[in-house]
């Protein structure tokens, strides 16, 4: 159980400074892949939890299919690789006091909420197949919502192309 913690722990620090990294920096593409750190983190998150199948698909959807669809409207609308100088402002101390009160509010909530809750796992639970009841539901109950999903995501990439095709 400590090794899962100390893990937890090295990885929730790199996704936080990931996540600083991705709205610090000006460009654009090193900020999709410092987001690509953070979804990884979140990966790695969900294998300490002991849900293997959620954290392949988020390496699946998120990271193979949402961050690449960015970097393909990235490199198709020719979008400046620098961000503007011009679109920036005096506002960052206001900002940061605010994200730092909300941040302070979220934590005492969820500790009033959920701060003495333990999770029991039960063995029986872990051992039978969840990954056959998720895909159970996926490709019988959701076919429908699941390919209507993935025909917005291939015209979104189509209409990109378009886009980009126009000059």
């Amino acid at each position: 159980m400590i090794a899962q913690n100390i893990a937890f722990w090295i990885i929730a620090v790199a996704m936080g400074f990931a996540a600083i990294g991705v709205v610090r920096t000006r460009n654009i593409v090193h900020a999709a892949l410092y987001l690509v750190v953070v979804l990884a983190g979140v990966a790695a998150q969900y294998i300490l939890l002991g849900a293997e199948f959620v954290a392949w698909v988020q390496v699946l959807i998120y990271i193979g299919a949402v961050v690449i669809l960015f970097l393909f409207g990235i490199m198709l609308t020719r979008a400046p690789m620098e961000g503007d100088s011009d679109l920036d402002n005096d506002q960052r101390f206001p900002a940061a006091v605010a994200a730092l009160f909300l941040l302070g509010v979220l934590v005492v909530l969820l500790l009033d909420a959920f701060g003495g809750t333990k999770i029991k796992l039960d063995a029986a639970v872990l051992a039978t197949g969840k990954t056959a009841v998720v895909g159970d539901a996926i490709f019988r109950q959701y076919v429908v919502p699941f390919e209507v999903v993935s025909m917005l995501l291939l015209a979104a990439l189509v209409g990109a192309v378009v886009i980009a095709r126009r000059d």
